[in-house]
């Protein structure tokens, strides 16, 4: 019997949160959900189980509410990298879930690496 959409959606989340804790060396975990209308991102300490910053596409000062575009990502992805600055992260392993890494997610990336973070 074939997989569903959600079965190969939760294997995928599961194979890159493995990965990520062979590889993560105390780093904290940039984590991006994305739904049908928005997308927040989350810096997340494993260690101490905290959330150091987030971003998401619902905050009004944002200027992106109910934009669920590259565009939207982009500048989420900028404020995650603002917020994270002032947290006093520099290094973040991002985390994907079981997202693929292109079109929303990937603006989200590239926009928290031009803000400074280095993911």
């Amino acid at each position: 019997m074939a997989n569903s959409k959600r079965q190969l959606f939760i294997k995928r989340r599961l194979r890159v949160r493995n990965k990520l804790r062979k590889v993560n060396n105390g780093q904290p975990r940039l984590s991006v959900h994305r739904s049908s209308k928005n997308i927040s991102a989350q810096l997340i300490d494993d260690a101490n189980g905290v959330t150091l910053a987030s971003a998401s596409s619902l905050e009004k000062d944002l200027g992106v509410v109910g934009k669920n575009n590259v565009e939207a990502a982009a500048k989420v992805g900028a404020a995650i990298a603002e917020r994270a600055k002032k947290a006093g992260v520099t290094e973040a392993q991002f985390d994907r879930g079981g997202f693929l890494f292109h079109g929303k997610i990937k603006a989200l990336a590239d926009a928290a690496r031009e803000g400074g973070l280095k993911v």
